[in-house]
């Protein structure tokens, strides 16, 4: 009974404390076998709970410690291994054996550097691309809650804007600054309206095409356009695309318009087609036509002297 109570009253105590890279690792019983004969040197008294206050100076409230566990995606099957081979051996020779707490402080802050010095070693997170999506790449080891933090950005990215003119073509791209992994699902939507609330929005194609394309804008095309990215049935990123498409007959008048505007800017701000040599616009006939103009005027000449002639 009494076992029970002092194994109960050291659970309370650890779990009690902030989560660390100790605890996501090394289970609760090996913990209590590792602190069974920790001995306070001043009393000369076993207690377990000394040694679980130890354990939280060491591990969870050492700043260095926490800073090197925060490893890339992937990395904490590793993490787990450093810390298991540096404290499973000091459990196995501590357990059902008395040893002060002295002896525990050299071995486990020996074993807290250790683990530093390889974990610091281990990749680190790329990164994380703004504004939006989950970025698994990103994402970063905490050994306070066991888990990877991600890098915080809304799924959602902000709608942007594109406007074509009728009869002309259009494409909307599903691209993200990040690495995606190779099993993803693109799902293409389409709403009505200039909207971001996903009920509005009606599935238009399903597949891996990153690209959307309309060959031949129509007004009914105006719209709210989505593309959201699935990896393993898990949303990653959604991007929006509001698009307008204009009449045929006002993107013409639009052009009149500005050519209107820029005839009444003040003189020297409207942009004049260079001018042209006086020779360049002169063009040389073709030589059959050359020749019967020589030709011609040849005839002409002769005429005027026989009249000269007959008249003197």
């Amino acid at each position: 009974m009494a076992g029970f109570v002092v194994r109960l009253i050291s659970l309370m105590s650890f779990f009690g404390v902030v989560l660390s890279c100790y605890q996501c690792f090394i289970d609760t019983d090996e913990s209590i076998n590792l602190c069974w004969g920790h001995t306070v040197s001043e009393y000369n008294i076993r207690n377990i709970d000394s040694c679980f206050k130890t354990l939280d100076r060491i591990f969870n409230n050492n700043p260095r410690v926490i800073e090197a566990a925060k490893v890339g995606r992937g990395h904490d099957s590793v993490l787990k291994e450093i810390l298991r081979a540096e404290i499973m051996p000091i459990v196995e020779e501590f357990h059902q054996h008395m040893h002060n707490d002295t002896v525990y402080e050299v071995r486990l802050q020996a074993a807290a550097e250790t683990f530093i010095v390889m974990a610091s070693g281990l990749p680190r997170a790329s990164g994380c691309f703004p504004p939006c999506g989950f970025q698994s790449l990103g994402t970063v080891y905490n050994c306070m809650t066991c888990q990877y933090d991600s890098c915080e950005f809304p799924l959602d990215c902000p709608l942007q804007e594109i406007t074509v003119a009728e009869n002309n073509r259009t494409q909307m791209w599903c691209h993200v600054p990040f690495v995606l992994p190779s099993d993803i699902q693109i799902v293409w939507r389409y709403a009505e309206a200039e909207t971001m609330l996903m009920d509005q929005f009606k599935e238009v194609t399903v597949g891996m095409d990153k690209l959307f394309s309309i060959p031949s804008a129509r007004l009914e095309h105006t719209g709210t356009y989505q593309c959201e990215i699935f990896s393993q049935e898990r949303s990653l990123v959604r991007i929006y695309y509001h698009l307008t498409v204009y009449p045929s007959e006002v993107v013409g008048q639009a052009k009149l318009q500005d050519l209107f505007n820029k005839a009444l800017l003040p003189a020297g701000q409207f942009h004049l087609l260079p001018s042209m040599p006086l020779f360049s616009l002169l063009r040389l006939p073709i030589p059959a036509l050359l020749t019967i103009c020589l030709t011609s005027l040849l005839t002409l000449l002769f005429l005027a002297l026989w009249v000269l002639y007959w008249w003197c």
